[in-house]
């Protein structure tokens, strides 16, 4: 429980900074005069933490998680102090990229502390209460940032790390202080974390980019995937033939990782996908502003919660978890199927209930496939590979959301730029398009059933 609670401040620092700063982009653009660049005040930090985090799990099982958290944690409280004292977007930018390399040790080091300590049977039971912060997070960070723009300024979303830092750093220091490390001499593996950077970025940025900065056909996202593909043949042959690789082979070469992978891959991009079309469903087609739109969505996400916690229980109980994510994936499906069909005719408490229902069923996937991958892992792998299916996770809720938005633009981009306003949009237009959206989730969430279905049943260990 001292491990616990002091990585618990660390999932709280991560995770809010996510979402806290988005009620406060008009505000900043409109102080630092920048519009044209806004959406890079999260890409930026998306990028760098996405890329840094497989590289904290293996030097982490190399030098121990202490030592490599405490300076990921202090790395994200400067970073968040210099983001408060921005003088212009540019300096944002520069510094949420920084702020974003501390924040993906603190998931990474979170995740496999826990690992460290306890149990794999066990362990679904604590990860219930990490996906619970995140949760939290999740709907108390745009309430909170609206507060803090509102009566404060937006430099407070920023500062206001700076003392859950402190307290985090003090926390972890004492919690992690006792864990024994068995330290030895590799050679770090360079050319494959440059490449893995390289190949995620190019990544991310066709996800970004993509259908809203640039059209899918254009020359800047076809070369961008072309050097994607190329850094990923060349990374691939890179830790093939590494004496010591960033992202072993042979923990893909494990069927159970790889599908645990998977599923955490294709979980994450349906929940992604769910929550950038909620909020704008509520919207665009039932009318309501996005105050009210975001509230609407709190039974999605307080369902994903109860839906971590029980299925950390039923690890405990039964000691496997091949069907538990297969029941939360069926369940997802069935629900993002019947909103498919529902979306035109559907009211609020039948949309609500259908929300519960993917939210419960997504939510068992988050923890459980992690615990599936870690249980999978030989015990000098689980910071390696905590960060390779981290890495993956977060890869998958890009992908949905992405995916979501081309669906989206497909259906009725041109309809709403024409229009100018959602209110000129013909209504079956609208519908048509949302239930293509919904199509695309169910269609996701029915591919990590399929993966579930034919995994294999590996009992969770009871011991380290």
């Amino acid at each position: 429980m001292r491990v616990l609670t002091g990585v618990m401040l660390c999932v709280l620092l991560g995770a809010l900074d996510q979402t806290v700063v988005i009620p406060a982009v008009p505000a900043i653009a409109a102080d630092l005069n920048g519009f044209g660049h806004l959406s890079w005040i999260v890409t930026a930090y998306l990028l760098t933490s996405v890329s840094c985090t497989p590289i904290y799990g293996k030097l982490s099982d190399i030098y121990g998680r202490r030592a490599l958290l405490l300076p990921a944690i202090v790395l994200f409280v400067a970073a968040s102090g210099l983001c408060g004292m921005a003088q212009d977007l540019g300096q944002l930018i520069v510094f949420r990229a920084l702020q974003g390399m501390g924040g993906g040790g603190l998931m990474a080091m979170a995740q496999a502390s826990i690992a460290d300590v306890i149990a794999p049977r066990e362990r679904g039971r604590y990860q219930a209460y990490l996906s619970g912060m995140w949760g939290i997070a999740s709907v108390a960070g745009p309430v909170l940032g609206g507060l803090l723009v509102d009566h404060l300024s937006w430099r407070w979303i920023f500062w206001i790390n700076l003392p859950l830092g402190i307290a985090a750093l003090i926390l972890s220091n004492r919690a992690l202080r006792n864990l024994t490390v068995h330290r030895r001499e590799v050679r770090i593996d360079y050319p494959g974390a440059v490449l893995m950077a390289g190949c995620v970025t190019a990544s991310l940025l066709v996800m970004s980019w993509g259908g809203s900065s640039y059209p899918w056909a254009s020359v800047q996202i076809l070369g961008l995937s072309a050097v994607a593909l190329g850094l990923l043949v060349a990374l691939v042959a890179q830790e093939r033939r590494s004496i010591e690789p960033l992202l072993p082979p042979r923990l893909f070469g494990h069927s159970v990782f790889t599908s645990a992978v998977s599923i955490a891959f294709l979980a994450s991009a349906a929940m992604l996908g769910a929550t950038f079309l909620l909020p704008l469903y509520f919207q665009l087609a039932h009318g309501v502003d996005a105050a009210t739109s975001g509230t609407l969505l709190v039974p999605f996400l307080l369902a994903s919660v109860a839906g971590a916690y029980a299925s950390g229980q039923a690890a405990r109980r039964f000691g496997r978890l091949k069907y538990v994510v297969l029941t939360g994936l069926a369940v997802a499906t069935t629900g993002f199927a019947l909103l498919t069909l529902l979306a035109a005719s559907a009211g609020p408490v039948a949309i609500a209930a259908l929300m519960v229902l993917m939210g419960a069923g997504l939510g068992t996937c988050m923890p459980s496939s992690l615990v599936i991958g870690q249980n999978a892992a030989e015990r000098r792998d689980i910071g390696t590979a905590t960060g390779a299916l981290l890495l993956l996770r977060a890869m998958g809720g890009a992908f949905g959301s992405a995916l979501a938005g081309a669906v989206l633009a497909l259906s009725f981009g041109a309809a709403l730029t024409q229009a100018g306003h959602a209110a000129g949009i013909d209504p079956g237009l609208l519908r048509t398009g949302f239930r293509a959206g919904f199509l695309a989730c169910t269609v996701v969430s029915a591919a990590g059933l399929l993966v579930a279905l034919l995994m294999r049943d590996l009992p969770l260990r009871s011991g380290n």
